[in-house]
């Protein structure tokens, strides 16, 4: 039966089960469908569209996203979002998202004044911040316009650092653009949303959300006196520091990679490159310390100017209660049919540096080099993302679809059950595509130390100081999909050594890489910048 009913999916954590009469998709399909060609096969095709989002008010590029729904169906429109509400895609809708598009257009000029001026006062020397004071609450910023994540590294290091802050200070005050899953419910959570301007231009959109974020920050936090801001930092984002500046308070900084690098190498660029960068290297010569995951980022930021006195490399880390060898995973077997099998697994957000391709064709490789594996070997991948197209491509055309269970994205706090239904673990990441330094601390490569399985992983900068291999892991040159099968064929075949490398890595994780440990040197490092 051909589908005649298509579902967009967009920024939602709750997307539709698909039924023999109904099309479900994202964007990423979307995307792929153009780089295919493929999409003019799809223009008015379908007698229903429907679009489901997180918020109504939070869609990204509405109008690129409506004219999309309406190009797709020859019938009924409408975009739905989690709280239930309907917008139905009628020509006045249309019609009003481009008169908002048009006037944020003609706007747009001043916003990167006002942008350009902001931060040339930010770049200007500042006074010292005041003395460090742990008795003062810290303040937490998140200002990602991203929004209903329920998993990834993300959600993982937010949760990880603000649940063990109040062990080394006051209790911390979280401000977020989003509520964020597993952090703890006893901390104070205020969210300050971005209000309808500039949705049809991200990068303008935060420039001019930085005011916005400023002003209610400035008049939530009244006389609070604070122990220091720390930040998550998000792309063209500079409210922390003017924060910090306006407090007098010490500015710590969570750099992950550069934004810029990021929509360079995995996006399509920014329009306005130059300001971005200025605004990145304010925040970093205008932090007291700067928190990076791996030494590779400390070597790209002082090598940009950025002092590494005031840098700290601190890779992720995990919470070993939430993650252990203690959970159950029989009922996540039971759920997707995988009783009695020996599973393969991965979990992440299938991002380009993940190399969740790689896996799936090293997963065909090792059941056509083994036939004897098919019918008791089965690949489980917890997550989605940008390759999940390929993925699933690479299945089908390699005949093992079958044996792979895909189970799209998960909630983070079932994301311990999902691993513990495994019997090995794997971390796939390939190197940079433009040679540059594999920059990244996998949040996911900590959680498989703390589950104590098997772990097959790539041997690739952080990840091959961490892990060792024939101690903790079997390591395999990163990106061969015959290494990567051949390391698995070797754990599968001796689950001894499976058992005693998942031991060890257990015992190595609880040693030095817990989220404790983790936020302790934050608070220490900020100590010893602050003498």
């Amino acid at each position: 039966m051909s589908a005649t009913r298509l579902i967009l999916v967009k920024q939602s954590n709750q997307p539709p089960a698909p039924s023999p009469d109904t099309l479900v998709i994202d964007m990423h399909t979307v995307k792929a469908w153009a780089t295919q060609r493929t999409l003019f096969r799809h223009l008015f095709r379908y007698r229903h569209a429907q679009g489901v989002t997180y918020h109504l008010d939070l869609l990204g590029k509405p109008l690129t996203f409506a004219l999309l729904l309406r190009l797709f169906s020859h019938g009924r429109c409408l975009i739905t979002d989690q709280a239930g509400r309907k917008q139905p895609v009628t020509t006045g809708y249309l019609l009003g998202l481009l008169l908002r598009w048009a006037g944020d257009a003609w706007r747009q000029k001043s916003v990167l004044r006002m942008a350009t001026a902001e931060v040339s006062r930010l770049q200007q020397p500042a006074p010292t911040p005041g003395a460090l004071n742990l008795q003062h609450r810290p303040l937490y910023l998140r200002a990602d316009l991203v929004f209903g994540l329920q998993s990834g590294g993300s959600v993982g290091h937010i949760a990880g650092v603000l649940n063990h802050l109040a062990a080394f200070a006051a209790p911390p005050l979280f401000l977020t653009t989003d509520p964020i899953p597993t952090v703890d419910s006893g901390i104070e959570t205020v969210v300050i949303r971005p209000d309808q301007s500039f949705r049809d231009f991200p990068e303008l959109q935060m420039l001019a959300f930085n005011q916005r974020f400023f002003d209610q920050a400035q008049a939530r936090l009244g006389n609070l006196p604070l122990a220091f801001i720390y930040q998550r930092y998000s792309l063209n984002h500079f409210a922390g520091l003017k924060l910090a500046r306006a407090r007098q308070v010490p500015f710590v900084l969570e750099f992950n990679g550069s934004e810029i690098w990021v929509k360079r190498n995995w996006g399509s660029g920014l329009t306005h490159e130059a300001l971005a960068e200025r605004i990145e290297l304010a925040n970093l010569h205008g932090a007291q310390v700067v928190v990076v995951v791996s030494q590779a980022l400390k070597e790209d930021l002082t090598a940009r100017g950025v002092d590494p006195a005031k840098i700290l490399v601190n890779p992720n880390g995990v919470d070993p209660e939430q993650y252990s060898p203690a959970i159950d995973g029989d009922p996540v077997r039971a759920r997707y049919g995988l009783a009695g099998k020996t599973v393969i697994g991965f979990i992440g957000t299938f991002g380009p540096w993940h190399g969740a391709e790689v896996l799936a064709a090293a997963f065909a490789r090792l059941l056509h080099d083994n036939p004897t594996y098919r019918g008791h070997v089965c690949l489980l991948m917890i997550g989605d993302g940008v390759t999940m197209p390929q993925v699933k491509q690479i299945l089908t055309e390699q005949g093992v679809a079958e044996l792979a269970v895909l189970t799209g994205s998960v909630p983070q706090r079932e994301g311990p059950a999902h691993l513990a239904a495994c019997d090995l673990l794997i971390s796939p990441h390939v190197p940079n595509r433009d040679g540059t330094p594999f920059f990244g601390s996998p949040t996911k490569l900590f959680e498989y130390m703390a589950m104590g399985k098997g772990i097959v992983a790539s041997d690739l900068a952080q990840i091959g100081e961490v892990l060792a291999h024939g101690e903790t892991a079997w390591l395999v040159k990163p990106g061969e999909v015959g290494a990567l099968a051949a390391g698995m064929k070797t754990l599968l075949d001796d689950p001894a050594l499976a058992q005693r490398l998942g031991a060890e890595a257990r015992r190595a994780v609880l040693a030095r890489h817990t989220w404790r440990a983790h936020t302790q040197r934050i608070i220490d490092k900020l100590i010893d910048c602050s003498d």
